[in-house]
């Protein structure tokens, strides 16, 4: 199989040029590696082009193209026509040198993929146990290994408003459980969605889907969006043995209240884009969640080192809640 790595980058010159060290050292190298730059200046511009790195070719957007969904749906466009893959990475991930080769392993193990995630190593810490293990409550067992669970996750499960699928399975209320909560156990799981930061499709999926352009700008969710529509047409699975670290840059990330108002709004549209009739239980069970989980963010500016972050960000959720009773977006299905 002929492989694509898209890199849709902005402002990042120096996370880029780390994840291009990690691409270059990989078992399984990609047939072109296409950068698709959204910055403002010449910086990545001049990391890209003293980087010495077979089959890469970098590309600077318009303004009017800046952001994510706009960003991979031109990479696409500009993918050779003989790839059989197409793979998107953020542009802060670092890759361990079998990404790539595990990732286009799953293709050829599974028949039915039609897309296949990555798997994040870095951002919690699991415990491999036995059968007989006794799971604390503030715990989370999955496939014999456990991860200790969130605060938000402990409280939810006491009110009754934790999740009721597997992980990297949207619940008929939302608010489910992340790709995060699979293990490293080096195991493939089949599930409906993943980060399109760690993300590969079939290229033939893009005959018939693109990223949506409700998402505009940061594009929180799009990557839900997408699987969502993409899970109509095929099997979506994760391979835990496709490994890299997610090391979070700061720049180009908009400000919290922002991003506060995206993670209910956003949120509300990828939740009606899978369940377009959830029921009356399940629609208040995603308010109350909503307003929970607003709530213990307004928390943290007692607790937390940065509280106008945590001040403003719980402001935007709440905000973006209150708009929601009186305009609600328009899903593109």
């Amino acid at each position: 199989m002929k492989l694509s790595l898209i890199i849709c980058t902005y402002k990042r010159a120096e996370p880029l040029l780390r994840l291009l060290d990690s691409v270059k050292v990989q078992s399984y190298l990609p047939d072109e590696i296409l950068i698709i730059d959204g910055s403002p200046d010449d910086q990545t511009s001049e990391v890209v082009q003293n980087f010495a790195l077979e089959n890469l070719k970098y590309h600077q957007v318009k303004p009017q193209q800046r952001g994510l969904t706009k960003q991979r749906n031109i990479g696409i466009e500009l993918c050779d026509k003989t790839i059989d893959i197409v793979a998107f990475l953020d542009d802060d991930i670092i890759l361990y040198p079998n990404y790539f080769k595990n990732l286009i392993a799953t293709y050829t193990s599974h028949d039915d993929a039609i897309a296949v995630g990555g798997y994040i190593v870095n951002e919690v810490k699991w415990k491999k146990v036995d059968s007989n293990y006794k799971v604390k409550t503030s715990e989370f067992i999955y496939d014999n290994f456990v991860r200790e669970d969130g605060a938000r996750f402990i409280l939810r499960k006491k009110l009754g408003l934790a999740p009721n699928r597997p992980p990297a399975y949207l619940p008929k209320f939302s608010h489910g459980r992340s790709v995060g909560h699979l293990p490293p156990s080096g195991k493939i799981y089949p599930v409906e969605q993943f980060m399109g930061g760690v993300s590969s499709y079939k290229k033939e999926v893009f005959k018939k889907l693109q990223f949506s352009s409700y998402f505009e700008g940061y594009g929180l969710y799009e990557d839900a969006d997408f699987c969502f529509r993409l899970h109509k047409l095929g099997q979506l699975y994760v391979n835990t043995a496709a490994q890299c670290e997610h090391h979070h840059h700061p720049s180009g990330r908009p400000n919290q209240f922002q991003y506060g108002q995206m993670v209910v709004r956003n949120g509300w549209y990828v939740w009606r884009l899978r369940w377009p009739k959830p029921g009356f239980k399940n629609q208040l069970k995603w308010h109350a969640n909503v307003l929970l989980l607003t709530f213990l963010r307004f928390l943290n500016i007692f607790t937390a080192a940065n509280k106008k972050q945590a001040f403003t960000e719980s402001c935007g959720r709440f905000w973006a809640w209150l708009k929601l009773w009186f305009v609600k977006p328009k899903i593109q299905r």
